[in-house]
C-alpha cells in the first residue's frame, strides 16, 4: 500500500490510463467481426449492467430528478457521440493515431470554457491550446494526398469528449459519480439498440467471440472507477498530467498487437499534444494558487 497520496493517485492514473488502453485494444479486435453498432451496443450494456450495481451496492437511489436537466442531457449525447466516433475510428484507423487525437480533449474543453462559461485564461494557456492543436493537424494532415477521411471519426470523438468534459464541470458536485454513469449508460441504451436494429443485425450474434467482449467491458468499467479512484486520492494538477501515459501504452500496444507503425508526424503531433497539455495543467494550478494566495493576504484580485 502506498502511504503517501500523491504517490498513490499516480499510481491508480497510470493503471486506469493501462486500462482503458487495453479496453480500446479489445475494441479494435472485436471491430473486426463486430460492426460498430454492436460493439457500442456491448459496451453500453456492459457498462449499464456494472455501474448499476455498483450504484446500488452503494445505495443510491437512482432517482435523482436532477438527471433529466438539460445540461445532464446534453452531456448524454456528447457521451454517445464520443462513443459512436471513438468506436467507429478504433475499427478503421490506427489504435495510435485515435488515442493521440482524443488526448486533446482537455485543450479543447479549455476552450469550450472559455466561450461558454466566460472563463479567463492568459495568454501562456493560449500559447499551450494554440500548440496542442498543431499537434492534432499534424497526425491528422487535412490536405496531404494519402489523407485518410475516416480519422474524422477520432476528430468527432474528440469533439464530443470535449463537451462531455465541460458539461462535467456543470454537474451538481453532490451527484455521486457512479450514479452520473449509470444515468448516462441508461441515456445512451436506447441509441445503441436502434442502431444496430436499424442495421437489421443482431443485438447478440451466434459469432460473438466473448473471450473478447467481457474484457472489453470489464477494462473499460475499471479503468472509469480507477480514473475516480485517483482523482479523488490525490491533488488533481499532480494525478492529470499521468492521463497522457495512455497514448504511449496505446503506441506500444499498436505496435505489439496491431504492427502499426506510427512516422514521425503522428509521433511529433502526439508529443505536442502532451506537452502543451501537460504546460496548460501545470500552468492553471499556478494560477489558481496565486489567487488563493492573493486572498489570503488580503491582496486586490
Amino acid at each position: 500500500m502506498i502511504a503517501d497520496p500523491n504517490l498513490r493517485g499516480i499510481a491508480l492514473m497510470v493503471m486506469a490510463m493501462g486500462a482503458f488502453a487495453l479496453a480500446d485494444t479489445f475494441v479494435k479486435v472485436s471491430a473486426s467481426t463486430l460492426s460498430p453498432a454492436q460493439v457500442l451496443f456491448f459496451l453500453i450494456g456492459g457498462a449499464l449492467v456494472l455501474f448499476g450495481g455498483i450504484a446500488v451496492a452503494q445505495g443510491e437511489s437512482l432517482m435523482d430528478r436532477r438527471a433529466l436537466s438539460p445540461v445532464l442531457w446534453l452531456r448524454y449525447v456528447a457521451e454517445v457521440a464520443g462513443m459512436v466516433g471513438m468506436v467507429t475510428a478504433l475499427a478503421l484507423v490506427p489504435i495510435s493515431t485515435v488515442g493521440a487525437i482524443t488526448q486533446a480533449a482537455p485543450l479543447l474543453a479549455v476552450v469550450g470554457a472559455v466561450v461558454f462559461l466566460q472563463e479567463q485564461i492568459g495568454w501562456r494557456r493560449w500559447v499551450s491550446i494554440a500548440c496542442g492543436f498543431i499537434g492534432v493537424l499534424l497526425i491528422v494532415q487535412p490536405g496531404a494526398i494519402a489523407f485518410d477521411v475516416s480519422v474524422l471519426w477520432a476528430v468527432l470523438a474528440l469533439v464530443a469528449l470535449s463537451v462531455r468534459d465541460l458539461t462535467t464541470r456543470l454537474v451538481p458536485a453532490d451527484m455521486p459519480s457512479i450514479s452520473l454513469a449509470t444515468y448516462t449508460m441508461v441515456a445512451a441504451a436506447p441509441f445503441a439498440v436502434g442502431w444496430v436494429v436499424l442495421r437489421g443485425e443482431a443485438l447478440i450474434p451466434a459469432h460473438a467471440n466473448w473471450w473478447v467482449i467481457v474484457p472489453m467491458v470489464v477494462l473499460g468499467a475499471l479503468g472509469y472507477m480507477l480514473l475516480i479512484a485517483s482523482l479523488r486520492s490525490a491533488e488533481v494538477s499532480v494525478v492529470m498530467p499521468y492521463r497522457y501515459t495512455r497514448i504511449v501504452f496505446l503506441i506500444g500496444l499498436g505496435i505489439a498487437v496491431f504492427g502499426e507503425r506510427p512516422d514521425r508526424w503522428m509521433l511529433a503531433g502526439a508529443a505536442l499534444i502532451v506537452v502543451s497539455g501537460t504546460y496548460m495543467m501545470w500552468r492553471e494550478q499556478r494560477v489558481k494558487q496565486a489567487q488563493l494566495t492573493s486572498s489570503d493576504t488580503g491582496a486586490a484580485p
